[in-house]
């Protein structure tokens, strides 16, 4: 394997999970060794907690992680987008900085890949059963069901961090706050296919969740307006170089 060019990069965006990322990174590195050459890229969005001390600590254990620190607090999706930016891999995997999402999942991801079309560009995880609260679940399932009446992206669950896509293929797309939420609509949008992998969900076993109902339904819902009119207005071109005569 070799450090200085990974297949794949494993991106996680973090704020205040102190007690989740070390644990998380080495499971990473435990899902990922032998298989693939890989980095992680963990970004710290201005943690107000030990987060980066963590991250550092896990730094001098682990060499394949890489860390990012934000001067101010941004936003997931901005941390991803620094993330991605910042990464070295053709290909990205993404996860929660909260544990929840398995990294023992990321393997069935780059299976469907192998197996996929070159179009597909983005896999989704879809979290079968969720280990939430029913407060949580319910505003996720009427959240997911708007968004796929409304942009018809054929994503039963866009709201799982763990993702896998074409870093390059990313990087084109529009980039706002909170476009983390529609990624399957707007790598559709750019002409490329999205595929769902079922994937596992755990139980979120230390620290608290940056996320209430209100901005986990009612933002998504607003920035809808936003994300259907960049796809009504989006146009996509082929382009082709004319040799000379």
């Amino acid at each position: 394997m070799s450090p200085a060019a990974p297949e794949l990069s494993v991106v996680v965006p973090a704020f205040n999970e102190e007690e989740n990322l070390a644990a998380l990174a080495e499971e990473v590195a435990t899902a990922l060794r032998g298989r693939i050459a890989f980095e992680m890229v963990f970004v710290d969005d201005h943690s107000r907690d030990g987060t980066l001390a963590a991250l550092r600590a896990a730094r001098a254990r682990l060499p394949e992680l890489r860390v990012l620190h934000h001067r101010e607090r941004c936003g997931q999706s901005t941390a991803v987008r620094s993330g991605v930016k910042a990464a070295r891999g053709p290909w990205i995997a993404t996860l929660d900085g909260d544990g929840q999402n398995d990294p023992a999942d990321i393997p069935k991801l780059l299976a469907a890949r192998d197996a996929a079309q070159p179009l597909v560009k983005c896999f989704a995880g879809w979290r079968t059963t969720r280990r939430d609260d029913a407060v949580k679940r319910l505003s996720s399932k009427v959240a997911n069901a708007v968004r796929s009446r409304i942009l018809r992206d054929a994503t039963p669950d866009t709201g799982c961090g763990l993702k896998l896509f074409e870093r390059a293929a990313f990087l084109e797309l529009p980039c706002f706050d909170h476009m983390h939420r529609f990624l399957p609509a707007l790598f559709q949008r750019d002409g490329w296919q999205v595929v769902s992998v079922p994937v596992g969900h755990r139980p979120r076993l230390r620290g608290v969740s940056k996320y209430d109902t209100w901005n986990r339904l009612w933002v998504g819902i607003i920035d809808l307006r936003g994300v259907g009119w960049l796809i009504r207005r989006g146009k996509r071109t082929v382009v082709q170089e004319i040799d000379a005569a």
